[in-house]
């Protein structure tokens, strides 16, 4: 039983992100945001900071995407346009290959503080 339980706590340590904290002035919740992106697969077409798995190179690399001015090159880098980006790609540009997944406005928002924290 002790052995369970150990067990059971490091796969909680393990989840954990350090503590991961929005910036300010960024709402939701980013430790939400890294299940969020683990729920959507989004690691299935691009890396990204502290989400586990395998080497994929089909959407851009989602490291330091706070720093970028731009999103898809077109939108100003907020957290607003990147929650819409991240709801309706295709509403923002209808040639993009990036799916619409279906992603509820809670999710989004908890993954783009999520990306806005790294």
């Amino acid at each position: 039983m002790r052995l369970l339980g150990a067990a059971a706590a490091l796969a909680l340590l393990a989840a954990c992100d350090g503590g991961a904290r929005a910036p300010a002035g960024v709402q939701g919740d980013p430790l939400r945001g890294k299940l969020a992106l683990n729920q959507y697969a989004c690691r299935a077409c691009h890396m990204i900071p502290g989400i586990t798995g395998s080497s994929v190179y089909v959407g851009r690399p989602l490291d330091d995407l706070a720093k970028r001015r731009f999103i898809n090159g077109t939108l100003p880098n907020d957290q607003a346009n990147l929650v819409r980006w991240i709801r309706d790609p295709q509403g923002v540009d209808p040639h993009t290959t990036m799916p619409n997944m279906g992603v509820s406005e809670k999710d989004a928002l908890d993954i783009s503080a999520y990306l806005l924290s790294r």
